[in-house]
């Protein structure tokens, strides 16, 4: 039968008590021995150390002060050791690596940042507000085209003038511009310029026109009036211009303006050296050239590969003026040719640059055009 010890140290959670002959009784205690026929008691480890605590107590104090060493009831523990459960290994062993991880990482951080300190931000560069950029070839157009109507006048056709006008004019706008409604003038050309802006989507477009004036001569007796014309001659109109809905359209008058009489100089070109040798070994070649070249028939005389379209019909060859071939090697070389064409019945000597390049057979090599440039760039 358990015994009321037994039940109370499960329940306290205490281990218990075994002895050198594995029967539970404790040799050292000083209990006698029951009859055989009563069951021996069960001895308690924790009651057995408190009755010698005390006797040694008792013991010390009826001596000479002395305190002997306390003497072990038993030799072993009065429990039994027991594992640890593996989770809470786990966890403790998990929140040490944790916390070292973490000393490790700021260690590394910090050194690092010793040596190699944190690199500032870039400033981000002030947002700027581009604006759309002005339609300039829309506004060389209509300005173009109110030039042209603008400049060319003639008292027989006003109506003509004054719808052209309206149609680059905003609605209710003078048509007439300003013109009396007498004289004839003739437009031959228009070129529109620079694009000169000002404020609120308005500009200010250049044009420049070739005009000719036509003033009436007295008639003869015997023949009908005849208009006498003038020189032609260019003049500057500064037209002003706004956009509107995406759109251009002239706002006012324009004005007349002067253009130079010279252009600005030139800059200075690098002088080119001549190989006489080449120039007259190839003089033949560039000659039968520009003969096909205005014949129409260029095909025959230029190099395999080339593409030169031929003149067309009513210019006339009159000859190769002059031609030398630039210094240089290889198999393809460049030269300057003066032609003279005979054109609208007069003579005319022109310059161009002539790319030959040098065509190898079996038995013999030839050079032939390969590329025509007009000018002498």
């Amino acid at each position: 039968m358990v015994s009321l010890g037994t039940i109370a140290r499960k329940v306290m959670g205490l281990p218990e008590p075994t002895g050198k002959n594995g029967t539970g009784e404790n040799p050292t205690a000083a209990v006698p021995r029951q009859a055989e026929e009563t069951p021996p008691r069960p001895v308690n480890p924790w009651e057995s150390a408190g009755a010698e605590l005390r006797q040694q107590t008792a013991t010390g104090k009826a001596g000479n002060g002395t305190r002997p060493a306390p003497s072990r009831t038993s030799s072993g523990t009065p429990w039994t050791p027991q594992d640890e459960r593996s989770g809470a290994v786990f966890l403790r062993r998990l929140g040490r690596g944790l916390v070292w991880f973490v000393v490790v990482l700021a260690a590394i951080t910090g050194v690092r940042a010793w040596f190699i300190p944190p690199k500032a931000p870039a400033p981000k560069a002030p947002a700027v507000k581009t604006e759309a950029a002005y339609p300039e070839e829309a506004a060389q157009a209509v300005a173009a085209r109110f030039a042209r109507a603008y400049l060319g006048w003639d008292e027989s056709k006003v109506q003509e003038r004054e719808q052209l006008l309206a149609a680059v004019l905003p609605p209710d706008a003078d048509t007439t511009m300003g013109w009396n409604g007498h004289g004839r003038q003739d437009v031959l050309a228009v070129q529109p310029g620079a694009v000169t802006k000002t404020n609120n989507a308005q500009a200010r477009v250049r044009v420049e026109a070739l005009v000719r004036p036509v003033a009436g001569a007295e008639p003869a007796k015997d023949k009908a009036a005849t208009p006498a014309q003038e020189a032609a001659r260019w003049v500057g109109l500064d037209v002003p211009v706004a956009e509107s809905a995406g759109q251009i359209v002239v706002t006012g008058r324009p004005g007349l303006v002067g253009i130079p009489k010279h252009g600005p100089k030139a800059p200075d070109t690098p002088t080119t050296q001549t190989d006489p040798e080449l120039s007259t070994q190839t003089n033949g070649a560039v000659d039968k050239f520009f003969a096909a070249y205005a014949a129409g028939d260029t095909d025959a005389v230029t190099a395999p590969g080339a593409s030169v379209p031929a003149l067309p019909a009513g210019v006339e060859y009159k000859g190769l003026v002059s031609w030398s071939a630039d210094t240089g090697s290889g198999d393809r070389r460049t030269g300057t040719a003066l032609v003279s064409w005979s054109l609208g019945g007069a003579s005319v000597e022109q310059v161009y640059r002539v790319t030959i390049t040098r065509v190898s057979t079996s038995d013999a090599h030839r050079w032939q055009v390969y590329d025509v440039r007009g000018g002498s760039a």
